[in-house]
């Protein structure tokens, strides 16, 4: 049987330890390696082991019962939650290691809800139990109160089947609910029920040890081994489907491509037609890899329920689902943490700015989160983050990766622009020997919905190969507003008509015309500026509640009504990243470290105090000429341009 887990914890809170224990105690690795020491054999950069921090997902596998067992460890800083997520979609089970000395903290809340949306089951191990002050009960209270009422508290793999885990399964599966009150259930059927409602996210599993000091991991293990189950040898057959999670770069600069195996087999030399817009690219698989920490085992083949590096493939991006035959590329990802800050990169060196340029963007095949943008106007760079302290680690993966010198700018919140009714957009491109037009409709959307596309355009005015050339051109770059220069959001694109010439029609005419007819229904919409939110939740004593609910008032936040317990105080609510983003250093020192507050990225909304931050920004749209509405026609042999506001005089689809 085949297993993939990710070891999942807040910062400090002994996850590598943990891993490192693991390898180590089913033999995986030689010797027991500790992250103050810079010899754990999961965080094998530089960085990391200076940093004593998990930066990178790293691998490692092991054999345990006659079960494989893959194993992720995962960043604990929220800065790099991004990477986080990203391994998830990889994982059968977590493991959410919680510190005996500090508790449910507040990046272990936004884990778990993480782990919950893509509906992973979680085992609970409490770390650091060797210490004087460990209370079991206040743990198992905090993680009730803070996480989930529904933990199975486990001493050893003897406890699994007894009389306090048939009454937890019995409230929790109808069925073994009848055979339990008749009493006429045996163990196995015991074992089963467990390991179905842990599936199901109704039942988590809690264990308590030390990871420094060794104690707990065989009982664990033990544990683990029982309460899992996975069914890959069923879909060993099928044809291949797997998840890329993870790109990276080795040391020679070879791409590498991280998968893991949901069905059927792959081996070397298999080929994958992968599209893109309206290019197609026939790519090899050169090499499988199964990595340990650094080390690596080649493979001539891979099946179902495997996880893997495949050197050759360079089309796929994280988030893609690569499937046996032909797979499309679409650049759109689902994942739940997006960055709501943009820094400025200073070069600080005499690199040349194409030459960075090409280097972020390797960094950002392997972090999309990352976005990096070249503002033409300004000759700036711009790239998103999470927070400062990843724009510290980029500092230093640059000098050290690409021998380049850069600083970045206090991080800013990056704003989004929609409209508020539909609008209709007009653009022609008619240079001498060159000729389309668009007309399409900008429709406002739902909040998180992005920028969505339509053809209603019949095929009698527009052959489907410019339809399709038009789609691909409204997806194919970031679309500015009118009011910030910030990316335009939630607006459904849709073709009601377009022109083209039997012969004057070139490639990059309906590029140019899509581009002016977006830009120009902007002109004409009532633009409405954006920006994003977070969802908090906040824990303090009783004694805080005022000053607490006066901040969230002054920092533009909404919350619930207050929910007391025993002295202690739970906010929930929602604010704005802006204003909230650096609260937690604040309510951390006037708490005197009791209170906490748990952030997650919770969408974008409209902007309360927009004028003011128009102002701030000082976008000139006039001055964009990477973005204009001014369309291009021809008469007498000559082109002359018409500005968005007069544009329509002279259009061809205006009926």
């Amino acid at each position: 049987m085949k297993k993939t887990i990710g070891i999942f914890a807040h910062v400090d809170a002994g996850k590598t330890t943990f891993t490192e224990q693991l390898l180590y105690n089913t033999g995986s690795i030689r010797n027991l390696g500790r992250v103050d020491h810079k010899t754990s054999s999961m965080d094998t950069d530089e960085i990391e082991q200076n940093r004593g921090i998990t930066i990178f997902a790293d691998q490692g596998v092991f054999q345990y019962n006659n079960d494989t067992y893959y194993i992720i460890d995962t960043p604990g800083h929220m800065d790099f939650s991004a990477e986080t997520e990203r391994s998830m979609s990889a994982l059968d089970y977590a493991i959410l290691i919680i510190s005996g000395s500090s508790g449910v903290q507040a990046h272990t809340r936004t884990l778990f809800k993480l782990l919950s949306s893509y509906n992973i089951p979680v085992f609970i191990f409490i770390n650091k139990c060797d210490i004087e002050s460990f209370n079991l009960q206040a743990i198992t209270d905090d993680v009730k109160n803070k996480l989930t009422g529904d933990i199975l508290y486990l001493n050893s793999a003897d406890d699994i089947i007894n009389q306090q885990t048939a009454e937890f399964a019995a409230d929790r599966d109808e069925d073994f609910l009848e055979s339990y009150l008749q009493d006429d259930y045996s163990a196995e059927d015991l074992l089963e029920t467990v390991i179905n409602i842990i599936k199901k996210r109704l039942c988590f599993p809690l264990m308590t040890g030390s990871a420094l000091k060794g104690i707990g991991i065989q009982n664990f293990l033990d544990v683990f081994s029982s309460l899992s189950k996975t069914e890959y040898e069923e879909k060993e057959d099928n044809y291949f489907i797997g998840k890329v999670y993870k790109i990276r770069h080795d040391e020679k600069g070879m791409r590498l491509t991280f998968i893991k195996a949901l069905s059927g087999k792959l081996r070397i030399k298999d080929e994958f037609t992968f599209i893109k817009g309206e290019a197609s690219s026939s790519e090899k698989v050169n090499e499988i890899r199964v990595y340990n920490g650094k080390k690596f085992e080649n493979k001539n083949e891979i099946l179902a329920g495997d996880v893997f590096a495949v050197v050759g493939l360079k089309s796929p991006i994280c988030g893609t689902v690569i499937v046996s035959g032909e797979t499309t590329i679409d650049g759109v990802s689902n994942f739940h943490l997006t960055a709501a800050l943009k820094s400025k990169v200073n070069i600080l060196d005499k690199t040349d700015v194409t030459i960075l340029m090409e280097k972020l963007h390797i960094l950002e095949s392997e972090d999309p989160m990352l976005s990096v943008a070249f503002i033409k106007e300004t000759e700036n760079i711009l790239i998103s983050v999470m927070g400062k302290i990843q724009l510290e680690i980029l500092e230093q993966v640059i000098k050290s990766r690409f021998g380049i010198s850069v600083s970045f700018e206090k991080p800013q919140v990056e704003y989004k622009e929609t409209i508020k009714s539909a609008v209709t957009g007009y653009g022609h491109f008619e240079p001498l020997r060159h000729y389309a037009e668009v007309k399409l409709t900008l429709e406002p959307t739902s909040r998180g919905s992005g920028l969505t596309y339509e053809s209603q355009c019949h095929v009698d005015n527009l052959i489907l190969n410019y339809q399709n050339t038009i789609e691909n051109h409204v997806f194919e770059k970031v679309h500015k507003g009118i009011l910030t220069g910030s990316p335009i959001t939630d607006i459904k694109v849709v073709l009601r008509d377009g022109r083209a010439h039997i012969k004057h029609t070139v490639g990059g005419d309906f590029r140019e015309a899509t581009y002016r007819a977006i830009r120009q229904g902007l002109e004409k919409a009532e633009s409405i500026l954006l920006e994003p939110f977070y969802s908090f939740e906040i824990y303090a004593e009783e004694t805080y509640m005022g000053r607490i609910m006066s901040d969230i008032q002054k920092l533009r936040g909404i919350c619930e009504a207050p929910v007391l317990n025993c002295g202690n105080i739970y906010i929930k609510g929602r604010g704005p990243v802006e204003s909230f983003m650096d609260y937690s250093v604040e309510l951390i020192s006037f708490t005197k470290g009791t209170g906490s507050i748990s952030l997650i990225y919770d969408g974008y909304d409209v902007c309360e105090n927009a004028n003011d931050m128009i102002l701030r920004i000082g976008y000139d749209k006039e001055r964009d000429v990477e973005n204009t509405s001014t369309s291009v026609f021809c008469a007498k042999g000559t082109s002359f341009t018409v500005p968005w506001y007069e544009a329509e005089k002279y259009m061809h689809t205006i009926n």
